[in-house]
């Protein structure tokens, strides 16, 4: 699905994002995310993993997945238009974890043009049931990532997220306070649950213009 940005606030950039585990590309979550993302800039475009198109609960094992966002990254990106001069991948919870997968493997990046950086919502650092943290390939990551991460995130708060990626000098996060998973606050703090949203819009699109203006700072 392709939300287009308006004309008047177009950047030029395309941000591919995939869906979590539990749901599909026309969650209310991706949908309204998708949408507005594109109101703020960039060109949003989400699609569907081939284990959420065949009905099954179960996702598809992670080299498919990622297989198919390599897919879905080159077929998008060759269509007549996505004219984009920047190429941004990511995803909510999993969907974000394989975009981190593809942006620790460059040279199986699958266009000319760089990885222009990674947007993750809610990064699932702390599997269920006690095993390892996924985090053992976030060290390679080749591009500018952001975690966008809730301090009430059951999958790993951001002060986890720093525990586990010391060094990592590309990594970037944005916390959400009191956010869930999914962002969500308890009413009991007294918080606008839009107005949280809206600051991680903002925040997200700022994060993608301040790229830009340090590349083209270092181009000087």
């Amino acid at each position: 699905m392709r939300y287009p940005a308006p004309g008047s606030v177009a950047s030029g950039d395309l941000l591919i994002l995939a869906h979590g585990a539990g749901a599909g590309q026309h969650s209310p979550f991706m949908t309204r995310y998708a949408q507005e993302l594109a109101a703020r800039g960039p060109d949003v475009v989400t699609f569907n993993f081939p284990y959420m198109d065949a009905g099954r609960k179960a996702p598809d094992r992670a080299p498919l997945l990622q297989e198919t966002f390599r897919d879905i990254i080159a077929t998008v990106a060759a269509r007549d238009d996505a004219a984009a001069t920047r190429v941004f991948i990511g995803g909510k919870s999993m969907g974000g974890r394989m975009a981190t997968h593809l942006a620790a493997t460059p040279d199986q990046w699958p266009l000319a043009t760089p990885l222009a950086g990674v947007v993750v919502f809610g990064y699932p650092l702390l599997p269920p049931g006690g095993r390892p943290a996924r985090a053992a390939h976030l060290p390679h990551l080749a591009a500018p990532t952001l975690f966008v991460q809730g301090t009430r995130d059951s999958f790993g708060d951001p002060d986890a997220i720093r525990a586990a990626t010391p060094g990592v000098s590309v990594l970037d996060i944005l916390s959400v306070e009191g956010g869930d998973h999914s962002f969500a606050v308890l009413k009991r703090s007294g918080r606008d649950q839009d107005a949280v949203h809206r600051a991680i819009w903002d925040g997200v699109v700022s994060w993608m213009t301040r790229l830009k203006d340090r590349t083209a700072a270092a181009g000087t």
